[in-house]
């Protein structure tokens, strides 16, 4: 299954709520991805520009963008998500890049 690492970050209300009534936010985060046929890799809580990360196995990129989408319109927390790539999937998108790029013209260029 593919997998995402999701940044978040949650709005300053949501946050004031959390502080005023703690709640372990990873159970809600396995719930709505386990409803999709996701699943939850790993939940972490950081300092920075973002709140923290979850890594997730979505069944492809429509399913994890329909839980991005899901999770953003609650207004609560905002995220970017970006899909990871091993190695031997990289070397695929590398060979294609290749083969690709052999046929591409340039703008400007007629193609032979």
């Amino acid at each position: 299954m593919p997998k995402f690492l999701s940044l978040f970050s949650y709005s300053e209300q949501a946050l004031a709520a959390m502080i005023e009534q703690p709640e372990d936010r990873e159970p809600a985060v396995r719930r709505v991805l386990e409803s999709v046929g996701a699943r939850l890799e790993s939940f972490y809580w950081m300092f920075g520009t973002h709140d923290g990360i979850a890594l997730v196995e979505a069944p492809d990129a429509l399913t994890m963008a329909g839980i991005s989408a899901a999770i953003a319109s609650i207004g609560t927390s905002r995220a970017e998500t970006y899909e990871l790539f091993s190695t031997a999937e990289v070397m695929h998108i590398l060979e294609t890049a290749r083969r690709a790029r052999a046929n591409f013209t340039e703008p400007g260029h007629t193609a032979s």
